[in-house]
């Protein structure tokens, strides 16, 4: 068996890729990427920013059903939004475009500046194509209409829990 190296010496040369967990845990991060130590492998963060009552509380319980995801905040502001997702650091946030005060498009511009890897989503009443085109110009990844893709929402959100997971 001179020509075959042993499963042993296999693994010592070729270590598999570190995954899951364990990377999360014991292992510095790749160069380029920001540590960020929030919380377990596979859980997703959520940020709601939405000046409705009832249309926040429907998306928070429409996405406390979904596995894997939690969310840690809302606000109804552009200003109170933009400093409490800056000290929570969710991995997504879901922003109306009308707030009390202040428009989302706002807080989609302050935390590309300051947080540009957090996934911004917007929501409106008003998914018009130059409201589409603006934000996806400001980097939003996408924009939902509330009246006719508020279902879309929560599949886009299960839909990155089943791939974090």
């Amino acid at each position: 068996m001179e020509g075959r190296a042993s499963n042993r010496e296999i693994s010592r040369k070729n270590p598999s890729p570190a995954h899951g967990a364990f990377r999360r845990r014991f292992q510095p991060t790749p160069i380029g990427r920001r540590s960020t130590g929030r919380h377990t492998a596979g859980m997703q963060d959520i940020y709601l920013v939405e000046d409705s009552s009832p249309v926040r509380e429907r998306l928070a319980a429409m996405l406390t059903g979904i596995p894997n995801t939690r969310v840690v905040g809302h606000a109804g502001g552009a200003r109170e939004a933009v400093d409490d997702i800056l000290a929570k650091h969710p991995d997504v946030v879901l922003c109306d475009i009308s707030l009390k005060d202040g428009t989302g498009f706002e807080v989609l511009r302050a935390l590309r500046a300051k947080a540009p890897e957090i996934e911004c989503y917007m929501l409106s009443n008003f998914a018009t194509q130059p409201y589409r085109r603006l934000a996806a110009e400001l980097g939003a990844r996408d924009l939902f209409d509330k009246s006719t893709e508020f279902e879309c929402v929560r599949d886009m959100v299960a839909k990155r829990a089943a791939i974090a997971a």
